[in-house]
Formats: C-alpha cells, sequence, structure tokens
C-alpha cells in the first residue's frame, strides 16, 4: 500500500539511480566515444525484449556517448513501462537494468452518486481513454492525468468541495488493484441569477433559455432541478441568447460578463450577466446574381417575407432562401445551389443581402428504388407516386408521392434521398425507404371495451393482405351488447384507372339494454357492393348499395315509447350512399399536417320498408406549430330525417359521449332521454375538438410512435335539427396519450367535463383501440 512517504522514497531513488548512471557514464566518455558490440537486458518479466528494442534509439555498432545514454533513458522511461531503469556501459556491452510499472489486476471507482457527472458509462469510457484495464501497464502519471479530469468534471457540475482517495494494493507477482474512492461532497446549488442590459428581449424570456436559477417549489424542483449548474450547459445556453439576438439582427451583440460566483459560506451561486445588445441592424436591400432562368428579380423578390428598410431577421431570410432553391427543384433543378452574402452599407446604415444563385444542371430521375417493403409490394408502392422514372426530377412531386406512401397507414416512417449519377450529371437516383408496420392480424381470445362490455373474439384483419394493398376483414364478436360476424374485402385499384371495388357480408345481434340505451334486441343480416374512382390525386368519390334483412323485438318499456315501430312488421333496409373524401393528410397515424374532408349521403330507397336520408360530414386539419407541436382541429355534423315517412327508425338515431365523441361523459350518454332515463338518441349531431400535440420523448423508446396531446372537447345531440340548441353543448378538457404498438395505435383518455349539467353521467378514464391523434 503506498502512502506519500513511500512515493517521496521512491521517487528520490529514482532520481539518485538515474542521477548516479548519468555521472559513472560522463567519467568514462572524457577521453572518447566507443562502439556498442552487445546489449543485454536485464529484469524483463512482463515486457518482451522486442517491444524494448522498438522503443530503443540505438543498435549493435552504433557509437555511444553521454548524448546517446540521455536519449535512451527519455524514450524508454516515456513508455510507461518501466518504474527504473539502470544503464551501464563498460567494454563496449550496454547493460539496461529495468524495473517494470506493475499490471493493473483491477482497476474500480467507489462512491459515486450523482450519475449526470459519473457513472456507468462515463467511468467505461474513463478508463478505455487512459488504458486503466485489467492487464495493461500501470503507470502513476497516468492515474494522476485521469484524477485532473475527475477533479474538473465535477467542478463542471459545482461539485467544488469533492474529494479523491487512492488506495493500491500491489502483490508479489507485480499486480496492482486501484480503487478511487469518491467524496463527492455537497454540490453548490444556484442561489440568484441577475441578467442586466436587455431591452429588447424581457428578462422571463431570457432566463427561460437560460433554463437554470433558484429552486422551484421544491416538488417541483425535484424533478426539473432548476437550481443544478453545469459549465457546459451555462456555456451552450449562452451561445442560445447570443444566437437569439444574432437572428433579430443584433449583429454586434456580446456579453460584458458572464460570471458565477461561489459563496463559501452558504455554498450558494450567483450568475451574473450583463449584455451589450448593440445596433439592431436593418435590410437596406435584397439583390440578387448570378442565373434566374425564366424568374424575374420581382418573383424572386416575392418569395421573401422581408422587405427593404425592415429590421433583419434571419430566420426570414434563410425561409426566404429554402423557399428559392425549392422553387428551382420544382423545375428539375436537384442541385440548384442558392446562397446569401451579408454586407455592411455604410451610406444606409443597413446590410445588404445578396443571394447568389447556380442553378446547375437540370435533372432527370434514372432509377427508383424502393426499400424496407418486406411484405408490400413495389407496385403497391409506386402506384401511389405522382413521378416516374425518365421523367424530370421535381422535389414538388416527390413530397406529394412520399405524403401518399404515409397516408397508406402500411408504415411506420417513409424516408427518401436523392442521389447523384457519377457518370452522369443530369441523373438521379431516387432512394424510398420505408419501415412496415403491422397491417393485420389473426386473433383470437378475450377483450373488453367501455360500451360493449367483455367479449370473445376470432378474426382475420388485414388493410395490406399479401402485401397487395388490398383489404380483408372476417370477423367473429361475442359479447354481452354485440354478437357479429362479417366479411369484408376491397381492392383499391382494381383496374388501371384506379377504380375501386368492394363488397361484404354481415350479421350483427345488438342487444341495445347492455349498452345504456333502451331495451330492444335488433338482428341485421345483410350484404353490400362498393365502387369508387379517384377525382383527384388525394380524392376520391364512391357509392354503395346495401341490402339488409332485420329482426326487431322491443322490451316493454320501448314499446311505450316507440308503440309503432315496435309493432310493425317492417324488415327490409335498402339503401344507396355516395361519398366524397379528400385527403392530404402527411401520415396515417400521426400526420402534422394537411387535412381530410368526408362527405356522405345515405338514401334509403322508395322499395324500402325504412325510407330516410342522412347526411354525414367530418372535417380534420393538422397544422405545425411552435417548431414541435401540432394543432389539430375536427368537426362533426351528422343529420338523419324521413323523407316518405313520419319517423326515422329510432335504432338509425345519433348518440353521443365517449371515448371516439365528448370525452369526459360516459358512452351514448348525450341528448334527450326517454322517461325511464335511457338515452333517446337525436336526428341531429354535431361534435368538435381542438387539440394540441407532441412527441413524447421517453429515453430508449422511439417517440416517434407515441404522442401525448392536451385537447377541448365539445358537442350535443339534438332529438330534432330544429331543436339545436347552444346551449345543449357539453364540453371537457383532457389529456389524451396515443402509442403506435406493434399490435396497432391505442389510446388512453383523461378528461373532466368543463360544461355539464345536472344529472349527466360523467367518466374520467377511457381508452380506444385504432385511435390516432
Amino acid at each position: 500500500m503506498y502512502n506519500l512517504l513511500a512515493i517521496l522514497i521512491i521517487v528520490f531513488m529514482k532520481f539518485f539511480t538515474g542521477f548516479f548512471s548519468l555521472l559513472i557514464l560522463l567519467s568514462s566518455f572524457l577521453a572518447h566515444a566507443e562502439k556498442v558490440n552487445e546489449i543485454i537486458f536485464n529484469g524483463l518479466n512482463t515486457i518482451s525484449r522486442g517491444t524494448v528494442l522498438n522503443y530503443l534509439p540505438i543498435e549493435t555498432g552504433d557509437e555511444f556517448d553521454k548524448d546517446i545514454a540521455q536519449k535512451i533513458l527519455s524514450e524508454l522511461y516515456s513508455t510507461d513501462f518501466f518504474f527504473d531503469i539502470g544503464l551501464n556501459f563498460s567494454k563496449n556491452v550496454l547493460t539496461l537494468t529495468f524495473v517494470e510499472n506493475p499490471t493493473i489486476k483491477y482497476f474500480d471507482f467507489k462512491g459515486y452518486e450523482n450519475d449526470k457527472v459519473i457513472n456507468e458509462d462515463i467511468v467505461d469510457k474513463i478508463k478505455k481513454n487512459y488504458s486503466m484495464l485489467p492487464g495493461k501497464i500501470y503507470s502513476q502519471e497516468t492515474v494522476e492525468k485521469l484524477l485532473l479530469e475527475i477533479k474538473n468534471l465535477y467542478e463542471l457540475n459545482a461539485f467544488y468541495n469533492s474529494r479523491f482517495e487512492v488506495k493500491s494494493e500491489l502483490d508479489d507477482k507485480n499486480r496492482i488493484g486501484i480503487e478511487i474512492i469518491f467524496d463527492e461532497g455537497d454540490r453548490a446549488l444556484i442561489g440568484s441569477v441577475e441578467i442586466s442590459g436587455n431591452s429588447k428581449f424581457e428578462t422571463d424570456e431570457l432566463l427561460n433559455i437560460l433554463d437554470m436559477g433558484p429552486a422551484d417549489f421544491f416538488i417541483i424542483n425535484y424533478f426539473t432541478e432548476k437550481d443544478n449548474f453545469s459549465r457546459n450547459e451555462f456555456n451552450n445556453a449562452l451561445e442560445k441568447i447570443k444566437s437569439k439576438y444574432l437572428a433579430e439582427g443584433y449583429l454586434d451583440f456580446k456579453f460584458d460578463k458572464a460570471k458565477v460566483s461561489l459563496d463559501d459560506k452558504t455554498n450558494k451561486l450567483a450568475i451574473s450577466i450583463d449584455l451589450n445588445e448593440g445596433t439592431q441592424y436593418k435590410l437596406s436591400s435584397i439583390e440578387f446574381n448570378g442565373n434566374f432562368l425564366n424568374f424575374t428579380e420581382k418573383k424572386l423578390r416575392s418569395l421573401f417575407d422581408i422587405q427593404d428598410g425592415d429590421f433583419f431577421k434571419r430566420k426570414k431570410i434563410t425561409n426566404g432562401i429554402n423557399n428559392i432553391t425549392e422553387k428551382f427543384k420544382e423545375l428539375g433543378y436537384a442541385f440548384a445551389k442558392v446562397d446569401s452574402t451579408l454586407i455592411y452599407d455604410k451610406d444606409s446604415s443597413g446590410l445588404r443581402l445578396i443571394v447568389n444563385i447556380a442553378p446547375e444542371k437540370r435533372v432527370y430521375i434514372n432509377r427508383i428504388e424502393i426499400s424496407g417493403n418486406h411484405t408490400t409490394q413495389d407496385d403497391v408502392i409506386r402506384r401511389e407516386m405522382v413521378i416516374n422514372e425518365n421523367q424530370i426530377f421535381s422535389s414538388d412531386h416527390i413530397s406529394e408521392s412520399i405524403k401518399k406512401i404515409r397516408r397508406l397507414g402500411y408504415f411506420s416512417n417513409v424516408k427518401y434521398e436523392v442521389k447523384k449519377l457519377s457518370s452522369s450529371d443530369d441523373k438521379v437516383d431516387v432512394l424510398i425507404e420505408v419501415v412496415e408496420t403491422k397491417t393485420g392480424e389473426i386473433s383470437i381470445g378475450l377483450s373488453h371495451s367501455n360500451s360493449t362490455g367483455a367479449a370473445i373474439n376470432a378474426g382475420i384483419s388485414q388493410s395490406n393482405i399479401l402485401g397487395t394493398g388490398n383489404i380483408l376483414r372476417a370477423n367473429f364478436s361475442n359479447s354481452d351488447a354485440i354478437k357479429e360476424t362479417s366479411i369484408y374485402f376491397e381492392d383499391p385499384y382494381f383496374n388501371k384507372e384506379n377504380h375501386s371495388i368492394s363488397y361484404g357480408f354481415f350479421n350483427k345481434t345488438l342487444d341495445a339494454s347492455n349498452i345504456d340505451t333502451s331495451s330492444y334486441i335488433f338482428d341485421e343480416s345483410g350484404l353490400s357492393f362498393g365502387y369508387g374512382v379517384p377525382t383527384s390525386d388525394a380524392s376520391r368519390i364512391s357509392g354503395e348499395y346495401k341490402l339488409s334483412f332485420l329482426d326487431l323485438t322491443c322490451g316493454s318499456e320501448l314499446k311505450t315509447y316507440e308503440s309503432e315501430q315496435c309493432s310493425s312488421s317492417d324488415d327490409l333496409d335498402s339503401t344507396i350512399s355516395l361519398k366524397f373524401v379528400s385527403n392530404t393528410l402527411n401520415d396515417f397515424y400521426f400526420p402534422s399536417n394537411g387535412s381530410k374532408t368526408e362527405l356522405r349521403y345515405e338514401l334509403g330507397v322508395p322499395f324500402s320498408d325504412f325510407q330516410y336520408q342522412k347526411i354525414d360530414t367530418s372535417h380534420k386539419v393538422y397544422s405545425p406549430i411552435l417548431s414541435n407541436k401540432v394543432f389539430k382541429f375536427s368537426t362533426k355534423a351528422n343529420l338523419i330525417s324521413p323523407y316518405a315517412s313520419d319517423k326515422v327508425p329510432f335504432f338509425k338515431r345519433y348518440f353521443g359521449g365517449g371515448a371516439s365523441s365528448v370525452r369526459g361523459f360516459d358512452f351514448n350518454s348525450l341528448g334527450t332521454k326517454y322517461q325511464n332515463g335511457k338515452p333517446k338518441g337525436g336526428e341531429f349531431s354535431l361534435l368538435s375538438s381542438i387539440a394540441l400535440g407532441s412527441n413524447v420523448d421517453i429515453i430508449g423508446i422511439d417517440n416517434k410512435n407515441m404522442r401525448i396531446s392536451g385537447f377541448i372537447d365539445a358537442g350535443t345531440v339534438s332529438e330534432k335539427f330544429e331543436d339545436f340548441d347552444i346551449n345543449d353543448v357539453r364540453s371537457s378538457v383532457g389529456i389524451q396519450f396515443t402509442w403506435l404498438t406493434p399490435i396497432g395505435p391505442i389510446g388512453f383518455n383523461l378528461a373532466q367535463p368543463i360544461i355539464k349539467k345536472s344529472g349527466d353521467a360523467t367518466e374520467t378514464f377511457s381508452f380506444e383501440l385504432g385511435t390516432s391523434f
């Protein structure tokens, strides 16, 4: 075990031995230098003779003098292989005697607790960087450098009183075990932060960028650790503040002072930042150089959201440059170079923006390569593309193609890369990479729904069967409320004109008493046939004919309220419907931009026993805001009315409330009620929602497949359209967590009603399968 006295004695002996060796050599070479005829090594155990010879700056036959002797010792000591080296030259024989440094038996760190400063990963990196691993040669000098790095690391994180003790144990095989014992001490916490010299931005805004300061309320601070200081994070925050000013035209901005002081008595840090904002420059002019093709300067200038005389805004300049670049890419100039230069104009005391444009060559698409589609066939992806091989490159068409591929719902991620051909400067390859998600399943088991209760399920659901893009669903479900058997098939592109065709068969029995409505049993069997045609790249119109036979059995109470319909023998429900869908969303599960609109009209044909008409509309729009947040607005309006009879079938009415409607209220609980308190439903339904969502940041988990959002829902169900009253609207506020799991998307809702009436049934928690943000 080493201690301070032992180390001093060893260092003194090492110095004395080397000095004495040099003294003897000096006296022996005062007369003349001699040649080395032989080199002898003594004391080598771990280090091989060959290794030493590689570092030795002399060979047999070389002349030996005092300079080469000093060089030998210097070179060999620099290897850190040896604790001591003895050198003797006599009768043309050079003898080197070594005391080797020990090899490392183990090298451990003990007692570190703050894993944001030191953790297992950092420990492993430090050991590797300094070669302090079992079997490596031990070096006291290296350990001292390592300790200095650890000390600096702790001081950068405000552990100014940290101490480190080195314990070592040397065995009889010259192997050494090292332990570094940590005494981290108390971390100095931030007591105050002062910012002065700022007028452009409020102090609170700059403090938010700094993201450190006096502790928050202790429960919050436990999670935020706002009063913890890190020199690296502090310097990064200063750079962000500087960048914020530079982006607003304060090109002379600087920090006159950015000081961190420690109060030894309280162990608190005081941060003092003094800004010198300087002058905010204006843009005196925008000038264009280079080849504009067919663009006029007026057109190019219109792509900038900034005019002469406006204050300089870097973001607006960057957006303008990007807009010009995209315009050229849309025309096939995939590698157009557009850059800018700022020049200070003394006459106007402003900034001249010089935009340099070099379109380069117009390029064509050589090949479109698709990868990652292990199940989905290539042609299913290619038919969504609005650009093909051998056509002129267009970034706009490629972006639109990627959106359409995302909208399929077959892939969790789609990205592309444009690769220039080495053999041709006017051709490119477009490389599309997809990540397939689960598009179907075969299931047998039990499930539970907030609305229908426990169920036995079996079925096949595949929206991309055999990778063809066709849809097949065959289901069997048996719950307290619903017993259903159905088969449905759709080919969305069954001919070259991209027409779609679908058909299905179904049988469904509903026991309404188990879904919080009045008691009746409704049995329906039938078939459907549909046909659709595209009206544009993003829209489609389709028609469907549906024929079904009904068997209705009413409970005793319902016979009182709906006596005419319950006693009727009507059993044929034959409908035709027309549906229009326009979809510009940029993703199927988690869109961040675009909209989706659906309009559906359904008519009970004249020979049907049930003659009614329905209009169902829905609209969703998504917009990116606040850099990484997504705003969503959605609304649904549904109306049903008779056209040849007095009443709408009561089992065709709309209901509201629950996970897919106004969250925070019980399933089917909105609207008017029968005298027994059961929901009656209505002929008009209006539901709307706004939400703000973002990806979830969880370490080690792909947050692109998770989204959390805050929402406000509002809606109502009216018995008749003319009965609609804004005072009947119910509303709730809450949080939704959506996760795209390997078995499909799952949504969890936590909601609290904010507009309700006495007697409303509420529900705080709900979940959905197959949901999306």
